[in-house]
């Protein structure tokens, strides 16, 4: 019997568990994939737009060669934290389903396994969760949600669809490892919170046309040689292309808080939860990091996330104290 079982081992996860041993609760952190698999699965020449100092969790210093730190030394320093602390995580455990019956919440396994806690936090993050587009061809292999590197793109024709910092970051990428990029996005211009430090660099590329840009468009049909764009004037062109990388954003996985009771917001997808605790209308279980802000994932990131830790470990402290 657990008094503490924290799903995820991202950033947030690892910052519950710092947390929860500093007050010597009976944790374990179980994690499907791999110590912070979403920044694993992050482009593998990315930098952050935080500073180290920014995204640090349990007071150990991040040091980084830049001002923006990389994915690589950000998995070196999560791997640090975690050895650090000795940090209780188990790989490879996917959660399939938590329940809870006469106050102690069972968490079923994927392989079947059953462990018991009497409190449960939720820290699962969205990445694994795409946006999808919803069009004809969707599900062919040449599409994906994700971006890596650039070497197989090279002189090939890549469609990449977003305008965020992922669509940006993979399009200057491809565009410079000899790839033909080509940019759709659904609004007029690129969101606000691109990075200051490429947003001139992408729209340079646009302007000497070498990244061709559709704004205020949509893909409305994927190809096996080609794909269909409706332009914001209602025509349709039919580009030539080998690749797409749908690079739309995540949306927060709700089938494991619903499983266990947690109502969620159809629109927002924002769980019921006590914005003090962040515990939700289950008694005993909580949401951390970015489940609590539903659809606008980018509204809580590791910068105001870390904190989450502490507030929720010292709310089931507390109830043990009163036990």
């Amino acid at each position: 019997m657990y008094d503490v079982i924290i799903t995820g081992a991202g950033p947030i996860g690892l910052s519950l568990a710092i947390a929860a041993r500093k007050r010597e609760l009976n944790y374990l952190v179980l994690e499907k994939g791999v110590l912070v698999n979403s920044i694993y699965g992050y482009p593998t020449n990315m930098h952050f737009f935080s500073t180290a100092p920014e995204i640090e969790i349990g007071n150990v210093p991040f040091t980084s060669t830049s001002i923006k730190p990389t994915r690589q030394e950000a998995l070196q320093y999560y791997r640090r934290v975690a050895e650090h602390f000795k940090l209780r995580i188990r790989y490879g455990a996917t959660v399939t389903g938590v329940s809870k019956l006469n106050d102690v919440f069972e968490i079923i396994l994927a392989t079947g396994e059953k462990l018991q806690s009497k409190k449960v936090v939720l820290a699962t993050g969205y990445f694994d969760h795409p946006n999808m587009l919803g069009v004809p061809g969707e599900d062919l292999p040449k599409v994906s949600h994700f971006y890596k590197e650039s070497h197989s793109y090279f002189q090939k024709k890549v469609l990449v669809i977003g305008g965020r910092n992922s669509a940006i970051e993979a399009a200057l990428e491809i565009y410079r490892a000899g790839g033909k990029v080509t940019l759709v996005h659904r609004r007029t211009g690129f969101d606000s919170k691109v990075k200051y430090w490429i947003k001139p660099d992408i729209e340079n590329r646009i302007a000497r046309e070498e990244i061709a840009a559709y704004f205020n468009s949509k893909v409305v049909e994927i190809k096996a040689s080609s794909v269909r764009i409706k332009l914001g004037n209602g025509k349709i062109v039919e580009i030539e292309n080998d690749y797409v990388l749908a690079l739309t954003g995540f949306a927060p996985d709700t089938g494991l808080m619903k499983s266990a009771g947690v109502v969620v917001d159809e629109e927002t997808l924002v769980p019921e939860h006590n914005k003090e605790t962040f515990e939700t209308n289950i008694s005993g279980l909580y949401i951390a990091g970015t489940l609590a802000a539903g659809r606008e994932a980018n509204r809580i990131f590791i910068e105001n996330g870390r904190a989450h830790g502490e507030i929720i470990m010292a709310d089931i402290h507390s109830f043990f104290s009163r036990e």
